[in-house]
């Protein structure tokens, strides 16, 4: 008779490497290995052979770099989504992504189960379980780290368990950051960052980005091409979306771009330290706040920093396939409609700054903002504008006048003497 499958979300490290042996021991599944590669930069060949040399009766590799970016990222983007201020969602944007593929191969094999190594502190079990629960409520859910039957609470503990069974060790630094990397970001927590009186050790964590005080003193400028808020060439080249991603990874990386110290609030209740490389997405988010500048009006780009605030919200928490997440899409991609055109930036040392940008959408208008008087604007104009606009203020005044009291008396409190010599 043949054994019930179980998907397992495979990153070929210690953990994911641990759980399959313990699947089939504890579970007497057979077990599928899925890969997901959204730009980790891995060996896939070496993890899929380890995989099955694990246990696994399957292994498949989905190269979904591409998918990442057009799907979730380039959406994250447009809508300026930016978590507490300074994240640029690199983890919380990948997470749906690998989910629903889970999801993909569990339907495609007819597996009963689903089983994934993040641990019972993280936010991605949450963003795991939230895009398996949208596509696929009839399917269980195997959190190793939270199972009863998972008694291992060291990594010393796990590679006794791999030993034990003759099986193969990932080997790994035994003193190194807990990272995360795929094509928008790298992530890097522990060590010293466990403590937020300690500065980071930037020299040695950085892999992606130079120190921002040793990258060249000249730096150099780069324009991107827009087409509805979606970046689609660099500096006069048509490109698609990972060439034109990784290009400007390369080009940040070099000038010291993108680096954020965070102490950021997790979904499940606890603060976590983290420092960020995301070189290439921190140009395109300055850049794509320069086309929104120019390109819509005051409600319209007001209202979409509400939106952009709730969308980072959404993102971070794993609820992207929601109906808010679904309506919040909606509404940027119609504010995006004449986000079109190209927008240029310096980047120096670590720093981006505007170099100019233009469209035949934008709402700006020489006539009107110079200082010299066009005809689409009349000075004597302003008189009536702040006459009806002040009228509260100058109500209110009149009426504490008339009553003594509040800020508008002769002799107010708010007002302060100033020295006459």
């Amino acid at each position: 008779m043949a054994k019930d499958k179980v998907i397992l979300a495979y990153s070929g490290g210690l953990d994911t490497t641990v759980i399959i042996p313990w699947l089939k021991e504890n579970y007497n599944y057979d077990v599928i290995a899925v890969c997901i590669d959204v730009g980790q930069g891995d060996d896939w060949d070496a993890i899929k052979s380890r995989a099955l040399k694990t246990g696994a009766a399957a292994c498949y590799v989905v190269d979904a770099k591409q998918e990442y970016i057009e799907e979730y990222v380039w959406p994250a983007l447009k809508a300026n989504a930016v978590y507490e201020d300074e994240y640029l969602l690199g983890t919380s944007t990948a997470r749906p992504l690998i989910g629903k593929i889970l999801v993909e191969y569990a339907r495609q094999e007819k597996a009963v189960a689903i089983c994934h190594g993040a641990t019972g502190k993280g936010n991605d079990q949450v963003r795991f379980e939230f895009a398996i629960k949208a596509f696929a409520p009839d399917i269980q859910v195997i959190a190793a780290w939270r199972d009863d039957k998972w008694n291992m609470d060291s990594r010393e503990a796990e590679i006794k368990f791999l030993e034990d069974r003759g099986l193969e060790v990932p080997m790994k630094k035994d003193q190194s950051y807990s990272r995360d990397e795929n094509i928008w970001h790298l992530s890097h927590e522990g060590l010293e960052l466990e403590k937020t009186e300690n500065e980071p050790n930037y020299k040695h964590m950085l892999k992606n980005t130079v120190v921002p005080e040793e990258a060249p003193n000249d730096g150099e400028y780069v324009t991107i091409d827009w087409e509805k808020g979606i970046p689609v060439g660099l500096n006069g080249k048509k490109m698609d979306a990972l060439s034109l991603l990784n290009e400007l990874n390369v080009i940040g990386g070099r000038n010291g771009v993108g680096l954020v110290d965070i102490c950021e609030n997790r979904f499940v209740g606890m603060k976590s330290r983290g420092v960020y490389e995301t070189p290439g997405g921190a140009i395109l988010y300055f850049a794509h706040r320069m086309m929104d500048h120019i390109c819509l009006d005051k409600e319209t780009y007001h209202f979409k920093q509400h939106v952009s605030l709730r969308m980072a919200d959404l993102i971070y928490e794993g609820k992207w396939f929601t109906t808010l997440m679904d309506s919040c899409m909606a509404f940027i991609d119609k504010a995006e409609e004449n986000v079109t055109g190209w927008s240029k930036v310096k980047v120096v040392k670590g720093a981006v700054r505007g170099a100019g940008s233009g469209s035949k959408y934008s709402l700006y208008n020489e006539s009107i903002a110079s200082f010299t008087t066009g005809e689409l604007y009349n000075h004597k104009d302003a008189q009536g504008f702040i006459t009806l606009a002040g009228l509260p203020l100058k109500v209110r005044a009149m009426m504490e006048q008339q009553v003594g009291e509040g800020q508008a008396i002769t002799e107010s409190k708010n007002l302060k003497k100033r020295p006459t010599e």
